[in-house]
C-alpha cells in the first residue's frame, strides 16, 4: 500500500468522524426524520474492517535455507581420497543467505553454476566456513575437495563429516582388487569390482560420520578342499500308545574344507517335522534321506535338533528306528528309549550297541525322568558298521490312585439371635500322600477344639492364617482306609432384626469334598427359609461314613426340633480347648437367653458356675488354661441342607432368610 493511497483513507476517515460528531449533535427528532443514525466511531471501524477485510502479511519463514543433499564421488590414491561434493541447497529467504558446509572438509575451490565463488570464515575462530546464497531457489554447490586416508595396522580407513542435510549419498573408487570392507554410520546399498579397481556405493546418516574402512582379504582355500566331517548323534526314541516320537541331537564338526550340507540317513516311515539350528537355513527329506543346508558354508562345528514322529506297535516286539549321519569318517552318540504311559520294557535285542548310562548321552536324555528309559551308546569302530535295536513292550492297564479326598463333611451350626455362631465340622477324609489338611476359617474365628480319629490335636498355623490339621496316612498300593476329623469353632455376626438375610460362610478346604449335610439350629422366635445355592433342603439323614456315626452327637431328626440340653450337661472331660473365661459364658449364652431361661438361671448364676470351674482348674496344678471336650449343644428348631461335589479351595456359603414370628402365634 503506497503512502498516497494511505493518506487518501485517513482523510475520508476524519471527514466520517466529523459527519457523525455533527449528527449526533442534532435533535433525535430530526434524525428520525431524515433517517440518519449515529454511532460512535469505533463502531464504524469495525463494521468497515468487516467489510473490507485486510489481507494479512505472509509469515517468515522457519529457517532462511536447508541442505537438502550430499553427495560424493571420491577416489583413493594413496594417502588421499579426491573428489566432489555436491550440496544441494535450497533458499527460502529472499536476500543474502549464509549456509555453512560440512566441517574438517579440506576445499581446494568451490562453484556456483559453473562460476567460482568463495567461502566465507565464521565469525569465530571455532565456526567453520559457509556459503553465501543471494536469490530464493535451488542452487547446487560443487566443492573440490581433499580427505586424508588414515592407516592403522593393516586397515585403511576415510572418514566423512556429519552434515546435517536430508540425504547423504558417497561413491567411493578403490584402485585394487582383493578387499573387505566394513561401513560404520551408514549402509553400504551397493559392492562391485572389476579388472582394476572397487567401487562402493553408501547411504549415511546425516547426525553422523560415515567411515569407510577396507583391509586386504585374506586367502581362503577351505573352501576348495575336499570335505572331511566328523559327527556326534543322540537319538532319544518314546514309544507312547498311538505314535512314537523320534528326537535327535546332530553336531557336526568340519575338519576339512567347508559344509554347505549335511545328510542324515532315515529309516523307513520317519516323518520329521521339524530341524531346529542357529545355522540352518532350510531342510528337505528325500527317500530315506534328509538334507540340512546352512546359512553360510560351515567350517568349524554346527548343531541342530531333528524332531519327527512314526508308527509302531503299541506292545510286544518293536523295532526301533535309527538316524545315521552320511559322509562322516567318525560319528559317536547313542540312542535312548523310554516307554510313555503305562508300561515297560521287558526285553531287548541290539547289534552294534553298548549298553550305557543316561546321563552320558547328554541333555537330551539325562533330562528325562521316566522309570521305563534304557541307553546304549554307539560300539567304537567302522562309522558304516550296521546298528540295530528291537525291544518287547509290556502295556498295563492304568488306574487311578487317589492322593487325598474327603468323601463326607457333616456340618452343625447354632445359631442367636445376637449373630453369635457355633460351628462343628466334622470330615471323613482318605489319604496316602497329603501330610496336613488346610482349613481357612471365616473371618475372626476362633477355635474352641479339634479331634483326629477322636483325640484331640493341635493344630499348627500357615503363613497366611489358616489351620493345619495334620493328617494320617494309608500304606501305599492300599485303598486308603477313612478316619474322621473334627474342628469346633465360634464365630460373632451382626444382630438380626425382625426380618432380613443373614450369610453363613463355611470353612475352606484344600481338599474336594464329595458331598455335605449341615444341621441348621436356629432361634426358635424365628421363621427362617434358605435361598437358593448350591444347598438345597432336605429330609434329615444320618451320616453315609462309618467314622461320623456317633452317639448322641447328632442330635438332629426329621421334625427339625432338638432337645432342650443345659450347658452343664455339655462340657466334658478337660482334655483339649483353651478357654477364657468369656469364651464359656459365650458358649453357655449361645442362644441369646433362651437356654438360661430354661434353666431358672440369669446371666449373674452363670459366670458364677464358670467362675467355680476355674479356680477348680487352676486347684489341679494344670499348667496354663485347661483345654476342655465340648458337645455341641443342640438346641431349638433346626433345618437341613445338603450339597454334592464341593471343589477344592472353594468357599461354600449359605444365604437365608428369616423373619420373626408374629406375637401370640406359633412357636
Amino acid at each position: 500500500m503506497t503512502m498516497r493511497r494511505r493518506l487518501r483513507i485517513c482523510s475520508c476517515l476524519c471527514a466520517a468522524i466529523i459527519v457523525f460528531a455533527f449528527c449526533s449533535s442534532a435533535s433525535a427528532q430530526e434524525s428520525r426524520a431524515t433517517g440518519w443514525i449515529a454511532i460512535p466511531a469505533a463502531e464504524y471501524q469495525a463494521l468497515r474492517a468487516k467489510a473490507y477485510p485486510v489481507e494479512p502479511e505472509p509469515e517468515a519463514p522457519p529457517v532462511q535455507a536447508t541442505l537438502t543433499r550430499i553427495d560424493y564421488d571420491l577416489r583413493i590414491n594413496g594417502e588421499l581420497a579426491t573428489g566432489q561434493a555436491r550440496l544441494t541447497v535450497d533458499v527460502i529467504k529472499d536476500g543474502w543467505v549464509r549456509v555453512p558446509i560440512p566441517s574438517s572438509l579440506l576445499v581446494r575451490e568451490a562453484k556456483l553454476d559453473g562460476k567460482l565463488v568463495s567461502l566465507v570464515a565464521g565469525a569465530k575462530a571455532t565456526d567453520g566456513k559457509s556459503a553465501v546464497f543471494s536469490h530464493q531457489g535451488r542452487a547446487v554447490l560443487v566443492l573440490d575437495i581433499v580427505i586424508p586416508v588414515i592407516a592403522a595396522a593393516a586397515n585403511e580407513s576415510i572418514v566423512l563429516p556429519p552434515a546435517l542435510a536430508g540425504i547423504t549419498r558417497a561413491s567411493v573408487q578403490l584402485p585394487r582388487q582383493g578387499v573387505d570392507i566394513k561401513l560404520t554410520g551408514g549402509f553400504l546399498a551397493e559392492k562391485s569390482a572389476t579388472e582394476s579397481d572397487s567401487k562402493w556405493l553408501a547411504y549415511g546418516r546425516g547426525n553422523e560420520a560415515l567411515v569407510f574402512s577396507w583391509w586386504r582379504k585374506a586367502d581362503d582355500h577351505r573352501s576348495s578342499q575336499p570335505l572331511r566331517l566328523r559327527g556326534s548323534l543322540t537319538e532319544l526314541v518314546g514309544l507312547g500308545e498311538d505314535t512314537t516320537s523320534v528326537q535327535a541331537e546332530v553336531n557336526a564338526e568340519v575338519v576339512q574344507g567347508a559344509a554347505t550340507e549335511i545328510k542324515i540317513r532315515l529309516p523307513e516311515k520317519v516323518t520329521v517335522n521339524q530341524v531346529a539350528g542357529a545355522m540352518v537355513a532350510d531342510w528337505e527329506m528325500k527317500p530315506g534321506e534328509l538334507g540340512v543346508t546352512f546359512l553360510e558354508p560351515v567350517e568349524k562345528t554346527a548343531r541342530f535338533v531333528i524332531v519327527g514322529e512314526i508308527r509302531l506297535p503299541r506292545e510286544g516286539q518293536v523295532e526301533i528306528p535309527m538316524l545315521r549321519l552320511l559322509n562322516s569318517e567318525r560319528e559317536t552318540g547313542g540312542v535312548a528309549v523310554e516307554v510313555l504311559g503305562a508300561g515297560e520294557i521287558t526285553d531287548r535285542k541290539f547289534s552294534g550297541l553298548e549298553g550305557a548310562d543316561a546321563t552320558d548321552l547328554g541333555e537330551i536324555v539325562s533330562g528325562r525322568q521316566s522309570p521305563s528309559l534304557i541307553a546304549f551308546r554307539f560300539r567304537s569302530g567302522d562309522a558304516n558298521a550296521e546298528r540295530a535295536l528291537a525291544v518287547n513292550v509290556a502295556r498295563y492297564t492304568q488306574e487311578s490312585v487317589l492322593m487325598a479326598n474327603i468323601e463326607e463333611a457333616r456340618y452343625q451350626v447354632l445359631m442367636s439371635a445376637e449373630g453369635k455362631t457355633l460351628v462343628q465340622a466334622r470330615y471323613a477324609i482318605r489319604n496316602n500322600r497329603k501330610n496336613f489338611l488346610q482349613i481357612t476359617l471365616p473371618k475372626d474365628a476362633t477355635v474352641w477344639s479339634a479331634t483326629l480319629s477322636g483325640k484331640p490335636v493341635r493344630p499348627g498355623q500357615a503363613p497366611d492364617g489358616s489351620l493345619l490339621l495334620p493328617l494320617e496316612k494309608g500304606r501305599a498300593g492300599e485303598e486308603a482306609p477313612a478316619f474322621a476329623a473334627e474342628v469346633l469353632y465360634f464365630n460373632r455376626g451382626e444382630k438380626w432384626n425382625e426380618n432380613g438375610k443373614a450369610k453363613l460362610a463355611l470353612p475352606v478346604l484344600d481338599l474336594p469334598v464329595s458331598r455335605t449335610g449341615l444341621l441348621y439350629y436356629h432361634p426358635p422366635l424365628y421363621k427362617v427359609t434358605p435361598e437358593p445355592g448350591s444347598f438345597r433342603s432336605d429330609d434329615y439323614q444320618d451320616p453315609i461314613s462309618a467314622v461320623l456315626t456317633r452317639g448322641g452327637s447328632g442330635g438332629g431328626r426329621g421334625s427339625g426340633m432338638g432337645p432342650e440340653i443345659s450347658a452343664s450337661e455339655r462340657v466334658d472331660t478337660p482334655n483339649e480347648l483353651p478357654l477364657v473365661n468369656s469364651n464359656v459364658l459365650d458358649l453357655m449364652k449361645v442362644q441369646g437367653g433362651v437356654a438360661a431361661a430354661g434353666q431358672g438361671k440369669s446371666e449373674k448364676d452363670t459366670r458364677v458356675l464358670v467362675d467355680k470351674y476355674l479356680a477348680q482348674s487352676q486347684e489341679g496344678k494344670r499348667a496354663g488354661i485347661l483345654p476342655i471336650n465340648l458337645s455341641f449343644p443342640a438346641f431349638g428348631p433346626s433345618i437341613f441342607l445338603v450339597s454334592e461335589l464341593t471343589a477344592e479351595k472353594q468357599s461354600p456359603t449359605i444365604d437365608i432368610s428369616y423373619e420373626a414370628a408374629k406375637k401370640g402365634g406359633a412357636r
